[in-house]
């Protein structure tokens, strides 16, 4: 047995779904092997965490926004005109037309009062666009945020911007016009407003500011509902693509380490998973008020000992260090 094929079957042996003399087989294998022993140390791990943390169903709301999306994307592709229609039809019959002279002079015809027509129309739309674009132009509406819409009518937040020492931000979003809406931090429209920013907004600058305005109001002691804003971080810490933003996760979870499980899980996640080594770093820093707990000591240890960076093997070493028993 080769390693590749030993670390495809250590999934299956880990659930226990692979037969007895392949189970016998792999243990040979590993037993002389020191790569698979560590990888298996890792499957492990991985495993106990997934026990303890089970895989939630996405959100009704989430799919629902998901829907809109999609039919507003699908309505911005502009459907053929007839003349656009017409047209096609004249070129796929351009060559039974060469035997029917007459009909091809009555097409002709037909095709030159649809070329003028098609004219009136366009310039109609681009007059439309104009005016469209000249009354965007007086900038978005502000409202407070108890008249925003409900969230399934927000397409997308374009921006947002804290007013210098205070709790006031604006948040700019896109309905059918840009709006704006201004409100405090503690508000449950404008917390709402930045939690649909951590997931929908197409601007990295939008959607770093959301998630580094949650996580410090996590971390100054402000409401911070597992539910609410402590779920969004928690996703951003497994999914986001920047490191800087799950750093953000990170310190804005801090303070729920200890009381809250699922938030442990989602930390250990970043201890073995995440692709910046300072991002796991610092979960492991995280860790230490609760190294005492068992799936805490697992993941360390297993990070302690097969880890390919020395410097988070040894801050492992650390951490495991102030424990008095290693389970």
């Amino acid at each position: 047995m080769n390693c590749e094929l030993a670390q495809e079957r250590m999934v299956m042996a880990a659930y226990g779904e692979l037969p007895d003399e392949l189970a016998h087989e792999l243990e040979r294998h590993v037993a002389g092997c020191a790569d698979c022993q560590r990888e298996r140390e890792q499957v492990r791990a991985l495993k106990v965490l997934a026990d303890v943390h089970p895989v939630a169903d996405p959100a009704p709301n989430l799919v629902a926004r998901a829907h809109l999306r999609l039919d507003e994307a699908l309505d911005t592709l502009p459907p053929k005109r007839w003349y656009e229609r017409l047209g096609e039809r004249i070129l796929n019959n351009f060559a039974s037309l060469q035997a029917a002279p007459a009909a091809a002079l009555l097409l002709l015809v037909a095709g030159a009062g649809a070329g003028v027509l098609g004219g009136y129309e366009y310039a109609q739309g681009r007059f439309a666009h104009a005016a469209t674009q000249a009354s965007s132009s007086a900038g978005p509406q502000v409202e407070t945020a108890a008249a925003m819409p409900g969230l399934a009518d927000i397409a997308n937040i374009s921006s947002i911007v804290r007013e210098p020492n205070s709790e006031i931000v604006n948040v700019s979003y896109s309905q059918l016009v840009p709006r704006q809406v201004t409100g405090s931090l503690d508000d449950p429209g404008i917390r709402q407003l930045l939690m649909l920013a951590t997931e929908n907004s197409a601007s990295p600058g939008v959607h770093d500011d959301s998630v580094a305005l949650l996580a410090a109001e996590c971390r100054a002691g402000h409401s911070c509902q597992s539910t609410g804003i402590r779920e969004a971080l928690m996703v951003a810490l497994r999914r986001d693509r920047s490191a800087k933003v799950r750093q953000k996760a990170l310190e804005g979870l801090e303070p729920y380490v200890a009381d809250d499980e699922r938030v442990r899980n989602a930390v250990l996640q970043s201890v073995l998973n995440d692709s910046d080594p300072a991002v796991r770093i610092a979960a492991i820093g995280l860790l230490e008020p609760v190294d005492a707990d068992t799936s805490v000591q697992q993941v360390l240890y297993s990070v302690s000992n097969s880890d390919q960076s020395a410097q988070i093997r040894n801050v492992s070493r650390q951490v495991l260090s102030r424990v008095p028993e290693t389970q």
